[in-house]
């Protein structure tokens, strides 16, 4: 009902202002469908990675977990509950082919046999070493009164290359063994110089037929051959 100057009191409109509400006298907004600010509706594109990958970059994250424990602590940089996190995504989660990797923090913790809690942490763990990265998403609908309502959406998840990790660099190609050391061998001769090292022509047409993508000793082979045919037909007094 209006009041003695002919105004509705305020908390009579309440239930006509969408998204406002009374606090303590005054209007406080609030959002009608909440999601993180840093949320994005756009398409996320995936990296594919292939499961000898995954493999490998999971071996490369417990020796970086063991590098990183420091004398009496249970954890490294990662932690148990990182571990488990980062295993359930790279062979439970991930898709090989897309490189989709989309799971709920629900679903990566039932699967990481860890509580939500104990999930996030570990999540947390693995973005801290920028062993794992992710994308807040949401979706947009059609609300009521035609308004837009924002959904939240799970996490878009990207498993980092090694060489991003903090504190982790992939270990450097082992040099070359310096010539006349132990493990340093000389390349192996040619067939063709193979050939002319052996006595016998028999033993010579051996060795170049040893490459058969070797055009030239291929040639010279059929022509031993051919002079080992001449020479078994004088031999045997037989035409030619």
């Amino acid at each position: 009902m209006p009041d003695a100057h002919g105004l509705t009191p305020l908390a009579a409109l309440m239930p006509c202002l969408p998204g406002m509400t009374a606090l303590g006298g005054s209007l406080k907004t609030y959002a009608p469908s909440p999601v993180w600010s840093d949320s994005t509706t756009a398409d996320v594109k995936f990296a594919p990675m292939s499961k000898k990958a995954a493999a490998k970059l999971w071996h490369e994250a417990r020796r970086f977990e063991r590098e990183t424990r420091q004398p009496g602590k249970q954890d490294g940089a990662l932690g148990r509950n990182g571990l488990a996190v980062l295993y359930a995504l790279l062979f439970d989660f991930l898709n090989y082919t897309s490189g989709r990797l989309d799971p709920a923090i629900a679903t990566i913790a039932r699967a990481a046999n860890i509580s939500e809690r104990s999930a996030a942490r570990g999540l947390a763990s693995l973005k801290q070493w920028r062993v794992l990265n992710w994308v807040r998403r949401c979706e947009v609908e059609a609300g009521a009164f035609g308004r837009a309502v924002f959904r939240q959406l799970t996490n878009a998840y990207a498993v980092l290359p090694v060489s991003q990790w903090l504190g982790r660099k992939t270990a450097p190609e082992a040099p070359a063994p310096q010539s006349g050391t132990w493990g340093d061998h000389p390349p192996l001769p040619s067939v063709i110089e193979q050939a002319a090292a052996e006595a016998s022509l028999e033993d010579k047409i051996k060795a170049l037929a040893l490459d058969p993508a070797d055009s030239l000793a291929a040639a010279l082979a059929s022509l031993g051959r051919a002079l080992k045919a001449r020479e078994t037909e004088g031999f045997t007094g037989l035409p030619a």
